[in-house]
């Protein structure tokens, strides 16, 4: 997932573009490719005077690529850090451009044999920090728990750490992917694992319920309990760009706003703003 490079020009030999296409580079998260590929076909689709490249590799290294000035659009599972705000000032003259354009909900991913159904916040950050080590701590089976997370270059890294975590170090047991894709397979191939990622990923594994803690109503990272805030992980995707966009490149991140550009959102599994 990481070197992934969808040069969606290339998947659609169908597709002719005019002489002198505008082109637009989207470099960035690795939750939000899926998105970023649906969305860049069916406007190139509509368009075809303007040519769109969806590179993943993790939002840190999209954020890079906005300082450098090698991307248009950064896509970031994450908000952009003030540190980062600091570095793309210093190179580009400009603190960027914020646009939200998705809500996710972060699933924590088990085999689907597991008999765990649900599990508090705080059982989530101390299987992950390491002092819960086995499913039977949690109401499980006996079996030595098997994590698996992101390489830190992730916003999905990032976000956890920060809102799940609460900033303490992942346990040095939990195995990095390179992407969602990645830990969703490996979460369906081992039956005492789990994982996290976006829900757009969810699909071959089962998604746990989650509480605030132990007290509180479980909820699942349906569309309803994200809009709702009843499930405690979610989170706004963003895009970035440098400066105020303007030209072909305002037209694109208008249309992936408009009605047409939310149903696409849905459509892959994450959640509308508008």
């Amino acid at each position: 997932m990481k070197t992934i490079l969808m040069l969606i020009v290339v998947s659609f030999p169908g597709l002719s573009f005019v002489s002198g296409a505008e082109k637009i580079t989207v470099k960035g998260s690795d939750t939000m490719v899926i998105l970023g590929q649906r969305w860049a076909e069916m406007y190139m689709r509509a368009h075809k005077d303007v040519i769109i490249q969806v590179t993943g590799g993790g939002s840190g290294t999209g954020i890079s690529a906005l300082i450098n000035g090698t991307t248009d659009i950064c896509n970031s599972s994450r908000p952009i850090k003030e540190s980062e705000r600091a570095k793309l000032s210093e190179k580009q003259g400009s603190r960027g451009v914020e646009i939200k354009c998705a809500l996710d909900g972060l699933a924590i991913y088990v085999h689907e044999s597991n008999p765990v159904k649900e599990l508090t916040l705080g059982q989530i950050k101390d299987i992950y920090v390491g002092k819960i080590k086995n499913w039977k701590e949690v109401g499980g089976l006996d079996q030595r728990i098997i994590l698996y997370s992101r390489e830190n270059n992730s916003g999905t890294y990032v976000y956890f750490k920060d809102e799940v975590l609460g900033g303490m170090d992942f346990a040095k047991n939990a195995q990095n992917m390179a992407g969602t894709a990645a830990v969703v397979n490996a979460v369906a191939k081992d039956k005492a694992s789990i994982g996290y990622g976006g829900a757009a990923y969810g699909k071959g594994i089962r998604e746990l319920s989650v509480k605030q803690d132990a007290t509180s109503p479980a909820y699942a990272p349906t569309m309803e309990n994200i809009r709702t805030g009843k499930y405690p992980i979610s989170r706004f995707l963003f895009m970035y760009t440098k400066s105020r966009p303007s030209g072909a490149l305002k037209k694109y991140i208008d249309w992936t706003l408009s009605a047409e550009g939310q149903k696409i959102v849905g459509e892959v599994g994450y959640f509308p703003i508008r």
